[in-house]
C-alpha cells in the first residue's frame, strides 16, 4: 500500500492552513503529486470564516455581486463571504445587500443546470463562481457557460487553491496557489511522469475528498 505524506502550512491567520498530502493522484482530468485538502475550510465555520476574509478583499470595492454560485461543496464558505460582501463595515459596494447563494445540478454530460425555481438567482444577475480549487478550469468554465446560458454575468471566478490567475478571460483568485508549494506539479494523464516512471498512483481524489488505492 503506497505511503500518503501529509503536512500542515501554516499562514499568518491563525485560523487559515493549507493542508496536503504528497503522493501520485489521479483526478478525473490530470495527475497531481499533491492533493489539496480542503474539507475544514469546506466545513469548519472558524476555517470557512478566515478564507471568506481573504477573498472578499478582492471584490469588496471592485465588483457588484448579487449571486455566488458554489462548486465542490462551498455553500459555508460562501455564505461566510456573503455575509462579509455585505457587511456595512466594509468598504463594499455591496454592502447593506442581500446575496444568493445557490448551488447547480449536474448532469450526466458533466454540464451545470438550474431548475426553473432558481434561475431567478443567475438571470439578469451579477454571479460570482466559487470552487474549492482551480486547476484545469474544466468545472469552474462549465460554470462560467450556465451563468451565461440563464442570463447571468459573470463577476469573476475565486477558490481556496488555484493553479492559474486567468480562465477564459476571468481573473481567478484564490487564497493559496501553487507559491505555497514550490514543487507542485499537475500533468494530463497521459503525461505524467509520474506514471512513466512506474510509480503507481496512491489515491483517487475529487472535490469530496479520496480514495486509496
Amino acid at each position: 500500500m503506497p505511503t500518503i505524506q501529509s503536512a500542515k502550512v501554516l499562514t499568518k491567520s491563525k485560523n487559515l492552513y493549507l493542508r496536503v498530502s504528497k503522493g501520485h493522484f489521479a483526478t478525473s482530468h490530470s495527475h497531481i503529486n499533491y492533493y489539496i485538502d480542503v474539507t475544514m475550510q469546506k466545513t469548519r465555520l472558524s476555517e470557512a470564516k478566515a478564507v471568506a476574509k481573504e477573498l472578499a478583499q478582492y471584490y469588496n470595492s471592485t465588483a457588484i455581486v448579487d449571486t455566488i454560485l458554489c462548486l465542490d461543496g462551498m455553500e459555508v464558505v460562501a455564505t461566510c463571504l456573503a455575509e462579509e460582501l455585505t457587511s456595512g463595515g466594509l468598504r463594499s459596494i455591496n454592502s447593506h445587500q442581500t446575496i444568493y447563494v445557490v448551488t447547480p445540478e449536474h448532469t450526466s454530460g458533466s454540464q451545470l443546470i438550474f431548475r426553473d425555481n432558481l434561475t431567478q438567482a443567475i438571470a439578469g444577475k451579477h454571479v460570482l463562481v466559487l470552487a474549492a480549487s482551480v486547476s484545469t478550469g474544466y468545472t469552474a468554465g462549465a460554470a462560467v457557460e450556465a451563468i451565461k446560458y440563464y442570463g447571468g454575468m459573470v463577476s469573476g471566478i475565486c477558490s481556496i487553491f488555484a493553479t492559474v490567475d486567468k480562465y477564459m478571460d476571468y481573473d481567478v483568485h484564490a487564497v493559496f496557489d501553487p507559491k505555497d508549494l514550490q514543487d507542485y506539479q499537475s500533468y494530463p494523464s497521459h503525461l505524467c511522469p509520474m506514471c512513466k516512471n512506474g510509480d503507481k498512483i496512491d489515491a483517487l481524489v475529487n472535490s469530496h475528498g479520496y480514495s486509496k488505492l
